[in-house]
């Protein structure tokens, strides 16, 4: 029986031209499942990293060594960079910048919007299409539904290319402006964390109790996904500028929080990770909104004119 995590190389010999040809620089464990999944969407994929072993795997499922960057970047005329830092990304580009013109960038790097910024403009300016991007993933769920990235920059790169980046996870294009997709990215992980960390906070309380943390999760992950409805409204709200008629009012939140961190302290859990929610809902209160939707805390962190 044939291994299936090889490709067969005579579907990429039929498959070999341009808009199939695509370089991944940077072969840590992100790199190696885009490469992956390349590599299943029938492309013809190059691959280079500072350490050479690390592409072997992807080697050995059919996709090219290149012995330098610049040798990479020339193979294809898209180039996928995954590497640390936006450093990083100059620094193997930079090898090859005599080979950018007429060439597409796709950077995954993570980073903020001034670096994708300054990044576009680097790239720009060398004669390339630049679109960064941003990977709503981890390694194993690359290619699978539950992972979409974020693009912004080039149109014209992300529509010509579009076929590949959509191999790699459902792509969501937020314009022309290079930094959208790092603000996005960002956000979205503010969400994340904020979520994450509650979550492990709430595995110490139990713990106390000797409660398991996966006779948790059913009940949690019910609890996160209404939540995750009650988004929209909140939302609603914002956009009205109407806080008044809201379900979940800040004076009542302001109490419940306090009992969430009275108890951690009582039993010997950190709470710190409750303690910022707790002071923008004791400042709201005294500034006489406690009748307010939870959402009216939006108008505490929001940038002021």
């Amino acid at each position: 029986m044939s291994d299936p995590t090889v490709i067969d190389m005579t579907i990429l010999d039929s498959t070999s031209d341009d808009q199939y040809r695509v370089t991944v620089l940077g072969i840590g464990r992100m790199g190696t499942a885009l490469g992956r999944a390349l590599l299943a969407a029938h492309h013809r994929v190059t691959v280079w990293n500072r350490t050479p072993s690390k592409a072997d795997d992807l080697v050995d499922m059919g996709a090219v060594r290149a012995e330098t960057a610049a040798a990479a970047i020339a193979a294809s005329p898209i180039t996928i960079v995954c590497v640390a830092d936006y450093d990083g990304v100059q620094n193997v580009l930079g090898a090859g910048s005599a080979l950018l013109p007429g060439h597409t960038v796709v950077n995954l790097t993570t980073g903020t919007p001034e670096d994708a910024r300054a990044m576009a403009t680097w790239v720009t300016g060398r004669g390339a299409d630049y679109l960064d991007g941003a990977m709503m993933a981890v390694p194993q769920s690359v290619a699978t539904p539950s992972a979409f990235f974020l693009y912004s920059g080039s149109q014209h790169a992300f529509d010509h290319h579009r076929h590949t980046l959509d191999a790699l996870a459902t792509s969501h294009y937020l314009g022309e402006d290079p930094s959208a997709a790092e603000l996005w990215d960002l956000a979205l992980l503010g969400s994340g964390y904020a979520a994450l960390t509650g979550f492990l906070h709430s595995l110490a309380l139990l713990g106390t109790a000797n409660v398991s943390p996966s006779r948790f999760v059913p009940l949690v992950s019910r609890w996160l996904s209404g939540l995750t409805e009650y988004m929209s409204e909140l939302a609603r709200e914002i956009e009205s500028g109407d806080y008044s008629t809201g379900v979940s009012p800040v004076g009542m939140n302001q109490v419940a929080v306090e009992n969430l961190t009275r108890l951690s302290e009582d039993l010997g859990i950190d709470s710190e990770v409750h303690r910022p929610l707790q002071a923008l809902l004791g400042r709201h209160v005294a500034q006489g909104h406690g009748h307010e939707s939870f959402s009216s805390l939006f108008k505490l962190m929001q940038k002021r004119p």
